[in-house]
């Protein structure tokens, strides 16, 4: 979901972009306009995330399969090893991609439980590895990493579901990603987040598209870029700033709260992270306690103008997703639509 304002903000400029009469999806993408949309969101960026220069900010394509590829391509080689800690279906395609390239070693996982809570990490976590990947925020199943894993080797972690939801410590990671359509706007644009050590540490012998050095030297902008794509994500970011990050959070938690608080309550639906401290603030995951209900619900939903809360094909069930846009009056709406399904049945 975009906040109306952005929606708004953002056809205008497909008619006219700054009153130039050119619009958004003309604008071309070694202009000075394009020039002053890459540097506004690269500093908005450096300032949501608390960080300085020492960071590099990219926006690519290919979403977030294409970081799982480029990430190992620039930083592992057959002699050398990631650590990846598999806390869901993307988490673990992730490490798949990395084994093209080197040894990708699962330092913790929680798919035996069905991903119904985080992984524990071993004690101590190995210090020899090249980089430790970690995906933020479980679409599929529903759990969230509330504080950052300590690591001893250079962090990395996939945010693509739950970016500036809260606040964390971005400084805490050698680089961090986000494939857009969460909260970070319209598919088809990823952000990459580089420190500068990390760059210095990567292979010098790719094609300049696969490079991230190649793409800091061009400024994301190597090839044509999605003008309009990464405009969106720029009107976010604005956004995203005038809301304030702790106000987006406090309303993310109450969200939240409110949904939980509902399932848990309930004689007809059930969670499935049992594991409270475990929960996403994104994506709230849960079933019918008997799955032939399931069906009637979504029956009711869809006749009471709530639809896309399907669960994820390989689970099923019910994902209710809490994108920052996402009002708390339609969690309130669901909500109340749950209590008096639990009245008919």
């Amino acid at each position: 979901m975009l906040p109306p304002e952005v929606l708004l903000e953002a056809a205008e400029a497909v008619r006219s972009y700054k009153d130039t009469g050119i619009s958004i999806l003309e604008l071309p993408h070694r202009g000075k306009a394009f020039l002053e949309i890459i540097e506004e969101s690269k500093a908005l960026v450096k300032e949501l995330c608390n960080i300085g220069d020492d960071y590099h900010v990219l926006w690519l394509q290919g979403g977030g399969r294409m970081q799982f590829a480029m990430i190992p391509m620039n930083l592992l080689s057959k002699q050398s090893t990631a650590g990846y800690l598999d806390s869901d279906h993307w988490s673990a395609e992730a490490q798949e991609y990395a084994r093209y390239y080197g040894a990708a070693n699962v330092l913790a996982s929680s798919r035996d439980t069905k991903y119904d809570r985080l992984p524990q990490l071993p004690e101590p976590v190995p210090a020899n590895l090249t980089y430790v990947h970690y995906t933020t925020n479980n679409t599929i199943y529903g759990t969230q990493w509330h504080d950052v894993p300590t690591a001893h080797s250079p962090l990395i972690a996939d945010m693509s579901s739950d970016i500036f939801c809260k606040t964390i410590d971005y400084g805490k990671h050698a680089m961090f990603y986000a494939a857009a359509q969460k909260n970070l706007g319209t598919p088809g644009v990823a952000l990459a987040v580089i420190h500068k050590d990390l760059l210095a540490q990567m292979a010098d012998n790719l094609p300049p598209m696969l490079s991230y050095k190649a793409q800091v030297k061009e400024n994301s902008v190597l090839n044509t870029a999605n003008v309009s794509g990464v405009y969106i994500s720029l009107l976010m970011l604005r956004w995203i700033k005038a809301r304030g990050l702790r106000t987006i959070e406090k309303e993310n938690r109450a969200k939240a709260e409110l949904l939980y608080k509902t399932i848990d309550a309930s004689n007809v639906f059930s969670p499935h992270v049992q594991v409270v401290a475990d929960r996403s603030l994104m994506n709230v995951c849960f079933t019918a306690k008997e799955r032939a209900t399931e069906q009637a619900f979504l029956k009711l939903c869809a006749e009471n103008n709530i639809t896309g809360i399907e669960g994820h094909r390989s689970v099923g069930g019910f994902r209710v997703s809490l994108y920052n846009a996402v009002p708390y009056s339609h969690v309130a709406q669901l909500t109340e639509l749950m209590k008096e399904f639990e009245t008919k049945v």
